[in-house]
């Protein structure tokens, strides 16, 4: 099998790191490999497969002769991506800077492959919770179609970075020692304002946006519309932060355009690549975060029909999101443009 020189930026961080491990367990088909990072992170060594990387620090020419780039996310990639292009590399991308450019293919491989093909260059990979709630939509979507999703998420600390986890274990800590507990990042640490996350629920990810919606709300309806093609389907999201270190979770309720049981749903999303079911209210089996940290599959349970509207259906998603909800769902991505003769 031919092999690729391939890049990966941001590889100190966790989905960086997420990277190193699926290459390994996927035996992904590199020649050579390059680490780069931030000037902070530059000359730090990691130990992969047997050989010791130096972290270089990201500039245009770290893309000379690589065919892969995967950009784990963060604000670099607006100027990075293109001089990587430039240079011959295909770049797979995290952050949110292309994702609704009209150029760019925002792709799930199993949800949306045949988009993969129209790239110039870059493919971005969308939101995390996005991802975890389309696998979960698309077998449904394919059968009876859907007019109408109301989603609240549930999501993990570490979607906001290794500092959010750091400060819900220092938060757990000090409430147990009945010390003074202290909120320097969540919501948001640009934000003006901090909260508590142990213990609490916090109802905002990202700024607000028009309308009182956040940001990371409105990435979930308008990057569903682009891979779905399908600008129709109402979407009222919710999104929440939640004290779960890792995997995130979602309420969906939807109301479908034509009938489909409970029943016939579990047979689809039991066929669906990448989706397992866990679905038995008898034996209190449902799909929980700590059961589905470091697992490739999303998880669907609770499938019950909603009587409330018609052909409405209730399910209850949960998937890693620095593993499918990031670091496979790109390295999907170029396993694809490989079979495919696309790179």
């Amino acid at each position: 099998m031919k092999k690729y020189n391939v890049a990966i930026l941001g590889a100190t961080g966790a989905v960086g790191k997420e990277f190193l491990e699926l290459i390994e367990e996927r035996n992904f088909p590199f020649a050579e490999l390059k680490l780069l990072a931030s000037s902070r992170s530059a000359g730090k060594k990691i130990d992969f497969m047997g050989k010791t990387y130096t972290v270089e620090e990201a500039k245009p020419e770290s893309f000379d002769n690589v065919q892969i780039a995967l950009f784990a996310g963060g604000a670099a990639s607006k100027t990075l991506a293109p001089e990587a292009v430039k240079r011959g590399a295909v770049v797979i991308d995290n952050s949110s800077a292309f994702r609704m450019d009209p150029k760019v293919p925002l792709v799930i491989p199993e949800v949306n492959p045949e988009a993969i093909k129209e790239h110039q260059g870059i493919i971005a990979n969308p939101n995390c919770s996005t991802i975890i709630m389309l696998m979960a939509l698309k077998p449904i979507y394919d059968k009876a179609k859907i007019k109408r999703v109301v989603v609240s998420t549930y999501q993990a600390v570490s979607g906001a970075g290794k500092e959010a986890i750091d400060e819900l274990e220092n938060q757990v800590v000090a409430h147990i020692q009945r010390a003074p507990v202290e909120a320097n990042i969540l919501p948001g640490a640009s934000l003006p304002k901090h909260y508590q996350i142990a213990f609490n629920l916090l109802p905002q990810i990202d700024v607000f946006v028009d309308g009182d919606y956040t940001k990371e709300e409105m990435k979930m309806v308008h990057e569903t519309h682009k891979i779905l093609g399908d600008h129709t389907i109402g979407i009222s999201p919710t999104a929440v932060r939640v004290p779960v270190f890792r995997s995130h979770s979602e309420s969906i309720n939807l109301e479908l355009a034509e009938p489909l049981s409970a029943q016939e749903a579990r047979e689809l999303l039991s066929a669906f690549p990448g989706v397992v079911v866990e679905d038995a209210p008898a034996d209190m089996v449902y799909p929980m975060p700590l059961l589905t940290s470091g697992k490739n599959d999303v998880a669907v349970g609770r499938i019950r029909e909603d009587k409330s509207v018609p052909y409405g259906l209730n399910i209850w998603v949960v998937g890693d999101q620095i593993r499918k909800g990031a670091a496979l769902n790109a390295l999907q991505i170029a396993e694809y443009m490989i079979g495919h003769n696309l790179v």
